[in-house]
């Protein structure tokens, strides 16, 4: 079977799930909420002369970011809990082409949506800071680079659960992993000692992935050093998924 009729098949049983539809919901209105709420924090507070303000505008994202892992979780593991994962590889004997449909299709759905409430969490979050003094502007620099890179960041995300769902093939233990390998563990990190604590900090998931939605930089790896190192912690895990569903029966 051609990689464009999988494609097609692996979108068809994407689009239809009701859980799509809710996760990106949700995934919207958390960065979007959550980025305004902590926009208006910083901006009230006078904030703005000591904060990345875009920054600001996109914590969101942190809460966003779980919403699409989820998704990347559910479009792999939804057929492995239902058994229809057999009658897919039956009907597409070549299960790397799966593998590969699903991970275009989370890469395209989590970029559109995470521009999306990227782009709608700046301009949401910049109307108090406006009003406050201190707005930041997408033309200012660096500032368009740090939006467009919430949506890679939320991209990368999905691509994190998906990696995670191929690998462990359940939906509660992949979500578990995702939840803890993007938002807990990555704060836990700040507690280990010395340098090599610091290291392990800044290169973890997360930690180092949403280095691309700061401008002002204050220290460590640079955004796209960061998110080549977070891009780094999916394809890994995807290698490993891939392998596992090559050679664990379905």
């Amino acid at each position: 079977m051609r990689f464009t009729a999988v494609l097609r098949s692996e979108a068809t049983k994407l689009l239809a799930l009701r859980s799509t539809r809710w996760t990106l919901l949700a995934l919207i209105v958390s960065t979007v909420g959550f980025g305004a709420l902590a926009a208006y924090n910083v901006a009230t507070n006078g904030g703005q002369t000591l904060f990345d303000p875009t920054r600001a505008c996109l914590a969101g994202l942190a809460f966003g970011q779980l919403a699409m892992a989820v998704l990347g979780v559910l479009t792999m593991t939804t057929e492995y809990g239902s058994g229809a994962i057999r009658s897919t590889f039956a009907a597409v004997p070549r299960r790397g082409l799966v593998l590969g449909a699903k991970t275009l299709l989370v890469a395209v759905v989590g970029l559109v949506a995470g521009l999306v409430s990227s782009f709608a969490a700046f301009f949401v979050g910049r109307v108090y800071f406006f009003h406050y003094g201190g707005t930041p502007s997408i033309t200012d620099a660096g500032v368009l680079r740090a939006v467009i890179g919430g949506g890679l960041y939320v991209m990368g995300s999905g691509l994190f659960g998906l990696a995670l769902g191929a690998v462990l093939r359940h939906t509660a233990g992949a979500v578990t992993s995702a939840i803890a390998g993007l938002l807990v563990v990555p704060g836990l990190t700040n507690l280990l000692p010395g340098r090599w604590g610091s290291t392990v900090h800044t290169y973890f998931t997360s930690n180092a992935g949403s280095r691309i939605i700061d401008v002002t930089g204050d220290g460590g790896l640079s955004p796209w050093a960061g998110y080549g190192v977070f891009t780094l912690w999916w394809v890994v895990i995807l290698v490993a998924g891939y392998v596992v569903v090559q050679r664990r029966d379905a």
